[in-house]
């Protein structure tokens, strides 16, 4: 059966959300509002959400904290993925991945080109594991982090998902939704 199987528990993963950015602040930052709003309302718990400047050590050191929390499972970036020079996640995550998840950017890219053609080749929205924990770095705009989120990492992070989520690669949930 491919899709949800409504048959099947439903574990809420516990999730952190990262803006990366120069200019946002918590008024005005709509991506990571837009995440938070999607996981929470998804049943996922926000375990944290920062704003940190595009700048590759402020952006690796708050990413270091949350991995060293064992309640964070899922981190979500959006912002620093394009082509500007001040755009730093690839050159700030990248580094810290054991490893690569292709098959998101490559989802996430057929996704976006329905939305916003190719204009999807100007993003370096990726995805990997550090650890046990997954990080997906997004574009920061809503509408690619619409995208990203539905349809994709909504039913990606669903343990109910078939044939598979990511819920069970997680080490709590490894012999449960496997």
């Amino acid at each position: 059966m491919l899709g949800i199987d409504e048959s099947l528990r439903f574990f809420p993963l516990r999730i952190a959300v990262l803006t990366i950015s120069d200019t946002r602040t918590r008024d005005n930052d709509t991506s990571g509002a837009l995440l938070a709003d999607r996981l929470q309302g998804a049943g996922h718990r926000l375990i944290d959400r920062v704003i940190v400047r595009d700048d590759i050590e402020a952006i690796r050191s708050q990413l270091q904290r949350w991995l060293s929390n064992p309640a964070i499972e899922i981190i979500l970036t959006t912002g620093g993925t394009g082509f500007s020079p001040r755009d730093n996640t690839p050159e700030a995550v990248k580094p810290l991945l054991r490893r690569d998840m292709d098959g998101f950017a490559a989802a996430f890219h057929a996704k976006s080109l329905t939305t916003v053609g190719v204009a999807t080749m100007q993003s370096r929205a990726f995805a990997g594991q550090v650890g046990d924990a997954f990080i997906f770095c997004l574009p920061g705009s809503p509408g690619a982090c619409r995208d990203a989120w539905d349809g994709l990492l909504e039913l990606e992070f669903d343990s109910r998902h078939k044939p598979c989520s990511i819920a069970g690669a997680l080490p709590r949930l490894r012999d449960i939704c496997a």
